[in-house]
């Protein structure tokens, strides 16, 4: 009887070892999706970031070029000067719709990026629901192995073709969980 009884007690160390590690690697899964989408935020800032200094950059040369031609030339070249104004003005302002553009499509990406992590997160989740129901049913099966057991050594066991002494514990616990 000690025997089947230690059987039981390993059987259910056993099922509970399974079922921590599962909902460990459960939350590892979840934890490095909201670390993925964290990055991929990140970096998408920084992309807008810098494609709009680059475009703010653009325009500013553009505007010093035309100050520095313009005092070049003189008076005599007004008129070219002030053309060349309205171009950079020009110039400047489609690298701004650009950089909006590039900044639009970022955050679009972004947002696709975190909605990706949001959908594996929860599948992630169903996993780690799945691995646990998993580790109830196995714990579930030792301790009916383990009744059975101990009743077969204590010549309890009767005959398994009569439904006169059937146990209900099992049913209970199965019904349960």
């Amino acid at each position: 009887m000690g025997a089947a009884k230690d059987m039981a007690y390993e059987a259910k160390d056993r099922a509970a070892g399974m079922a921590g590690h599962a909902s460990r690697q459960g939350q590892g899964t979840t934890e490095a999706t909201k670390h993925k989408a964290g990055e991929a935020t990140d970096k998408a800032s920084q992309t807008a970031q810098a494609a709009k200094d680059k475009a703010a950059s653009t325009a500013q040369a553009a505007k010093d070029r035309t100050v520095e031609s313009k005092d070049q030339t003189g008076s005599f070249l007004g008129e070219k000067t002030e053309m060349a104004k309205q171009k950079a003005a020009e110039t400047a302002e489609a690298a701004r719709q650009k950089a909006a553009g590039a900044a639009q499509y970022t955050q679009d990406r972004t947002y696709d990026a975190a909605q990706y992590a949001k959908e594996s997160a929860v599948a992630g989740k169903d996993k780690t629901g799945s691995v646990l129901q998993q580790a109830c049913e196995t714990v579930v099966n030792a301790v009916v192995g383990a009744k059975d057991a101990v009743a077969n050594t204590l010549d309890m066991g009767g005959d398994n073709n009569t439904n006169a002494t059937k146990d209900t514990t099992t049913e209970k616990i199965t019904r349960d969980h």
